[in-house]
């Protein structure tokens, strides 16, 4: 393979990759689909809709990612998700900081970024706060105290942290991988469908399946599309336009520092497109395509002192704790649980605990005032 077919083939990975978050950015806007919105609808009116939009895409995650393993198009070992050393505190106090943050700045990254194509001047300042932090997280002063403190606290298992490849290791049986994630799989996608409220309106199933549907995808392009066996100058296997050098699929923290990197050094030669900004562009004009069609683009602003302060907090909180966890509830959340990682289960499990938490939070402020 010659280098003029390497650029060839990543421009295609990168408009492939860009597609995909345009479908995401666009399914989001049109059904409303957002985890923190999900996790505020069950705790405080107990509606679990939105939740099993969240577990069917998990579901569906869960089946493609496992499908295309066993089908051998990709190699499931070959994800951030599935090493055998578990930063498990990171993950855990990582992902409760970002679940804390994310409800003060009114969502995740990925509704962050939905809510900026849909003419939200307030996911705006998040998106640029959170991703100052993230930058701070990957690189600069908190990934100093990150790196020397909690980050030293690991796991350390024999095989793959992924449980599937785990139990299939153990038994001695391939199959058991596919077997056990097909099984969860299932399970989610049958729980979501078990309500009659979740099937009376088809944007329910539809953001289950095509949000689910865009990660197995992602999968897809990095690991089928952007592979090389063999690069004509390092003579290595590649992953194209990943920044982690491996498979990767959909996530929003780090993508927003990265976003921010390749706007403040444009000039710089070096400084190359990759899957994660690309991504991230593509999921705000998705939803700007679909608000503008819809009619549902409208300007928005903060609404005083208070719920800027909130929103600025929420963003440096969802900076910091994405990239100290590993991911978002996109990144750890649907990606990594489509693997189903220990690591993204204990990720996931501190988003919960940290979203709850603030939402307990918001409500003693309006208590208070």
């Amino acid at each position: 393979m010659e280098m003029s077919d390497i650029q060839a083939q990543t421009t295609l990975v990168l408009w492939a990759a860009f597609a995909v978050a345009f479908l995401f950015g666009a399914v989001a806007q049109r059904t409303h689909f957002c985890t923190m919105g999900a996790i505020s609808d069950a705790v405080n009116m107990g509606d679990w809709t939105r939740l099993r939009m969240w577990g069917m895409a998990a579901g569906i995650a869960m089946l493609g990612f496992y499908g295309m393993a066993a089908l051998g198009w990709i190699d499931p070992l070959q994800t951030i998700h599935s090493g055998s050393r578990v930063r498990w505190l990171s993950a855990l106090l990582g992902g409760a900081l970002f679940g804390f943050g994310m409800v003060l700045a009114s969502g995740c990254g990925s509704k962050t970024l939905v809510r900026i194509g849909a003419g939200n001047l307030k996911s705006l300042v998040v998106f640029f706060v959170m991703g100052l932090a993230a930058y701070a997280t990957l690189s600069g002063v908190t990934a100093v105290l990150r790196n020397q403190t909690i980050d030293q606290v690991v796991l350390h298992l024999d095989t793959s942290s992924a449980l599937p490849l785990w139990l299939a290791g153990l038994w001695g049986a391939p199959g058991a991988a596919l077997g056990l994630a097909g099984l969860v799989g299932v399970a989610l996608i049958a729980w979501a469908l078990s309500s009659r409220d979740f099937r009376s309106s088809l944007d329910n199933p539809l953001a289950g399946i095509g949000i689910g549907a865009t990660v197995v995808a992602l999968w897809w392009v990095t690991g089928v599309l952007a592979f090389v066996p063999e690069h004509p100058e390092t003579l290595e296997a590649v992953f194209l336009t990943t920044d982690t050098g491996v498979m990767e699929s959909l996530t929003f923290t780090a993508p927003m520092a990265y976003v921010l990197r390749w706007l403040i050094f444009f000039s710089d030669a070096s400084m190359v497109l990759t899957l994660g900004v690309v991504s991230v562009l593509g999921v705000v004009l998705g939803s700007l395509a679909y608000a503008l069609l819809s009619r549902g683009f409208h300007w928005e602003g903060f609404r005083g002192s208070q719920d800027t302060a909130l929103h600025l907090v929420g963003a440096v909180c969802m900076g910091v704790g994405g990239v100290t966890a590993m991911g978002c509830t996109i990144g750890q959340g649907l990606s990594g649980l489509s693997t189903l990682s220990l690591g993204s289960l204990i990720a996931v499990a501190g988003i919960g605990l940290g979203a709850v938490g603030a939402l307990r939070f918001q409500m003693w402020l309006l208590e208070r005032g």
